[in-house]
Order: structure tokens, then sequence, then C-alpha cells
């Protein structure tokens, strides 16, 4: 099992928001974070909640559990 973040990156490039805008203009997530959710590697709920504030959306809107196929 595992989450993924295929839907918060779509948000990203779609209203053009990159590394510089989140990380240092608007200082939402740190680098290190930007850099794990394009990893795909693990975020923390404040990390979600921050995003889900800055995004005006739900956690739901931005992650999605995928099972593994046993």
């Amino acid at each position: 099992m595992s989450i993924t973040y295929n839907k918060l990156l779509k948000i990203f490039e779609e209203k053009g928001i990159t590394s510089y805008t989140i990380t240092k203009k608007d200082k939402v997530i740190g680098q290190a974070t930007w850099v794990n959710i394009h990893e795909g590697k693990h975020i923390d709920t404040r990390t979600i909640s921050a995003l889900c504030k800055y995004l005006g959306c739900q956690p739901g809107d931005i992650l999605e559990y995928v099972p593994d196929n046993k």
C-alpha cells in the first residue's frame, strides 16, 4: 500500500505552482518536503494541512491511497 501525490502534482502544474512559489515566496512547505512529494515519499499531517489551507481543498483532493496488488 502507498499514498500517491499525483493529484497534488497535477494541481501544482495547473496552477503554475513552482518550488520557488511554495517554498520561498509563500513559505507553505520546505524544500525537502517539495522533493519528498515529487519522489513519492512520506509527508506529515501538518504538511497536508498546510497544503489544504493554501490550496483551499481537502486531503482527498491532493493524495490517494493505492492498495498493494496482493
